[in-house]
């Protein structure tokens, strides 16, 4: 199992795995990932983490970012999300300053 560690967050870009993208169900009235094999339905707080996820922005500044948006934004809540979604092969760590992509 993977862990986007508190103490990465300046260096992890996540990005939507290949195959994913976001999108919203007029029927579910909510953001879902789609994947080849599945479909996410996803609360508010996750589809927001989510849509700042475009493998150029560091998770310190999805965390600051969500932090200008909304009071009480702990970094490692949006690590669990992210987490998470790593986990489920829906995102990726994307881009690691000094690490060949993969």
């Amino acid at each position: 199992m993977r862990d986007l560690a508190v103490a990465s967050i300046d260096v992890v870009r996540p990005r939507l795995c290949r195959g994913v993208r976001l999108a919203y169900d007029r029927v579910r009235d909510a953001h879902v990932l789609l994947s080849p094999e599945s479909v996410l339905v996803l609360n508010e707080t996750a589809a927001a983490i989510v849509a700042r996820c475009d493998g150029a922005t560091p998770v310190a500044a999805i965390v600051a970012d969500l932090g200008a948006a909304y009071r009480g934004v702990r970094s490692e809540e949006v690590g669990d999300v992210l987490t998470s979604l790593v986990n489920r092969y829906l995102i990726d760590e994307g881009t690691v300053p000094g690490r060949p992509d993969e």
